[in-house]
């Protein structure tokens, strides 16, 4: 019995110059992710004088809470799972501006806080915050920076 072993190289699959047009102009995801990288990198350089990036000044903002909060509320509020917060937490803790203590409620669960320093550089962070939002928000072609969010919130 013969077999025939002469595999002809396949061509390669073409995906239509077109479709790429469309993506590039209609994709969510790529839109969003764009969108994304540059507020951050307006934050981040907003925030460089305090030594703070736009993630640190989120943590540390999801940290301002009455009681301290355990890793599992601060991830889903982030959208980062609790191996990222974990890895995110340790730079600010070596810099003195937060601090984990053990859960009274579950000996193996962490809980985390702002500390005084901590608190004090986050109360000098607000104001750059506010401002650049307020630049940001005056980018918006409609105006409607409660519509955005709402639809953010609807996609994530």
């Amino acid at each position: 019995m013969y077999v025939d072993i002469n595999i002809r190289a396949m061509s390669r699959p073409v995906v239509p110059f077109e479709t790429t047009l469309r993506v590039r102009d209609c994709c969510l995801c790529l839109h969003v992710q764009r969108a994304a990288r540059a507020l951050a990198r307006r934050f981040d350089e907003a925030l460089r004088p305090l030594e703070l990036t736009n993630g640190q000044f989120s943590l540390m903002m999801s940290l301002n809470r009455p009681e301290p909060p355990g890793m599992g509320p601060v991830a889903s509020l982030l959208g980062m799972d609790r191996t990222t917060l974990t890895a995110a937490l340790k730079p600010l803790q070596r810099r003195g501006l937060i601090k984990l203590t053990v859960d009274p409620s579950d000996q193996r669960g962490r809980r985390a806080s702002l500390t005084r320093k901590g608190a004090m550089l986050l109360a000098k962070a607000v104001p750059v915050w506010e401002r650049t939002s307020l630049e940001v928000e005056a980018l918006l072609e409609d105006g409607d920076s409660d519509r955005l969010r709402r639809s953010l919130v609807a996609l994530s």
